[in-house]
């Protein structure tokens, strides 16, 4: 009854926190498949079966014309890398442990745990199925050539980034109405597979058709990312910057309604949905 209360340092919960974000993370990287590698396998198979089925679209629609003077298939990969990350990491914060969920009955367990393990989980398993893809190739096929292999992986964090962003305000709507949170995780999937620009260059776009895709960072993280990756192109249309903005903007926004959703989640919305 007469215990001590101890003070807890600032650095000490940054710390506990950062260990729990990591942990959970483990756990997420293992909950689809029990085998974390055969996991990593799958996701590796995945994306290069999008690479392959954007690659034979590619080829018979007749749009391999309009990409950037190099390796085809690196003008796709810079497409396909950055669109995987972006809408993996979306579908896995926004489908989080919410606030009303039994894992949040565990003290220590909390919805910033939720997502920064979530995000942290994804970021590893894409920047993984990167690094083994592109070995492949390299080893099997062709040398890559990447003009700045460090600023084009920061687009990569860029749209990964920005998926966590708009994944973090799902994730608030989610315990309000959990239907439409999914239905808009889905369409936004489905638009970004042609509004991401994974087809198409900038660039060669008319003025005109350009307004429909400048809203979205993703569309701005995969053409800088292709500027970085080809020496002979150059964006002039799109931002580094933005998809940065972007994220910082919804994050934000994002974890206000995580708050406000926080201080009126009831225990009865798990039993409702």
């Amino acid at each position: 009854m007469f215990s001590k209360t101890r003070r807890i340092s600032t650095f000490a919960l940054f710390y506990t926190t950062c260990e729990l974000i990591f942990n959970q993370a483990v756990r997420d990287v293992r909950k689809n498949h029990g085998n974390a590698i055969i996991g990593l396998l799958l996701n590796i198979l995945q994306t290069m079966i999008l690479v392959a089925v954007f690659m034979l679209i590619f080829v018979f629609s007749g749009m391999s014309g309009s990409a950037v003077r190099g390796d085809a298939l690196i003008y796709l990969m810079t497409g396909v890398f950055l669109f995987m990350a972006h809408i993996k990491v979306l579908g896995a914060v926004s489908a989080a442990e919410g606030p009303t969920s039994a894992m949040m009955k565990h003290r220590p367990m909390n919805p910033i745990v939720a997502i920064g393990g979530a995000a942290l989980a994804e970021l590893y398993i894409q920047t993984l199925s990167v690094v083994v893809i592109l070995f492949l190739y390299h080893v099997i096929w062709t040398p890559v050539e990447v003009y700045m292999p460090i600023a084009a992986f920061s687009m990569l964090l860029a749209g990964w980034l920005a998926g966590v962003a708009i994944g973090v305000i799902l994730y608030a709507l989610k315990p309000w109405a959990p239907s439409a949170s999914k239905l808009l995780t889905q369409v936004i999937s489905r638009i970004n597979m042609i509004a991401s620009g994974k087809f198409f260059l900038a660039n060669s776009l008319p003025e005109s058709y350009l307004t429909y895709f400048m809203w979205n960072p993703l569309f701005h993280a995969i053409d800088q990312a292709r500027g970085f990756a080809f020496i002979n192109y150059s964006p002039i249309h799109t931002s580094a910057l933005y998809p940065l903005l972007f994220s910082l903007v919804a994050l934000f926004l994002g974890l206000l309604g995580e708050f406000y959703t926080r201080q009126h989640a009831s225990l009865s919305w798990g039993a409702k949905h």
